[in-house]
């Protein structure tokens, strides 16, 4: 492994490590375990590193603790969740795989099926969720402002995952609520003109053996100079 900018083989292992096993984890949330304040503040100062389009920093954060409000927002996760579920199955609705899911793939959709349910089941339980948003409505907006506006927080997002990660808290990009943005909104006073972008149900993880996801190989994903050309090897 080669170092580079100052860092050692060993501290560049590290980051690998935290890079490749920052899992959205859904069924081993630790649902009794209180988090401080302070944690979460750490976590949120780091995220607020990230690149912004800009430097505008429009991005906004809702952190949520309060009971009665993370159970009406599992509410409209669960509603969401039914709506996401009901019709044709997922498989043909979220295109998570170009052509026939080999059996493989076909089972790690099943076992991330069952993690999610899991996490509508609990969602209320968990005990810090986390809101992030930004300034301004993109759904009339062209391609070039909506990609500049997601892409200004989306980054920020990752961040604080793998600063909760570093941690030992884990955490879930969710998106379910938005199909019913306007309730949470109302519950949590979010102005009209801001964006709820995702959600993070976060809570200290139980165990933290997480490892790498299997993914795609390289080369079917990366093309060099033009659309399906790979890189020649020399």
């Amino acid at each position: 492994m080669t170092s580079f900018s100052g860092y050692s083989a060993d501290q560049l292992a590290i980051i690998d490590h935290l890079l490749t096993t920052t899992r959205s984890v859904r069924k081993r949330p630790d649902l009794t375990r209180p988090i401080e304040p302070a944690v979460i503040e750490e976590c949120l100062r780091i995220a607020l590193q990230a690149p912004t389009g800009g430097n505008v920093q429009g991005w906004r954060f809702i952190v949520v603790s309060d009971a009665a409000k993370r159970a009406q927002i599992a509410e409209a996760y669960r509603k969401g969740w039914a709506v996401y579920g009901s019709g044709q199955p997922a498989f043909t609705r979220i295109n998570v795989r170009e052509g026939k899911p080999d059996e493989q793939h076909k089972y790690q959709f099943k076992r991330m099926l069952r993690s999610a349910v899991h996490l509508v089941d609990h969602v209320h339980e968990v005990p810090i969720h986390i809101l992030a948003c930004f300034k301004g409505r993109l759904e009339s907006e062209d391609l070039f402002t909506q990609a500049s506006g997601y892409g200004s927080i989306i980054p920020a997002v990752w961040s604080l995952m793998l600063a909760l990660r570093s941690r030992g808290l884990a955490s879930a990009l969710t998106t379910i609520h938005l199909l019913f943005e306007k309730a949470v909104a109302t519950l949590l006073g979010i102005p009209d003109d801001v964006t709820q972008v995702v959600l993070l149900p976060v809570a200290y993880s139980i165990g933290t053996d997480f490892k790498p996801a299997e993914r795609r190989p390289l080369q079917e994903v990366v093309y060099w100079d033009h659309w399906g050309r790979q890189r020649e090897k020399q």
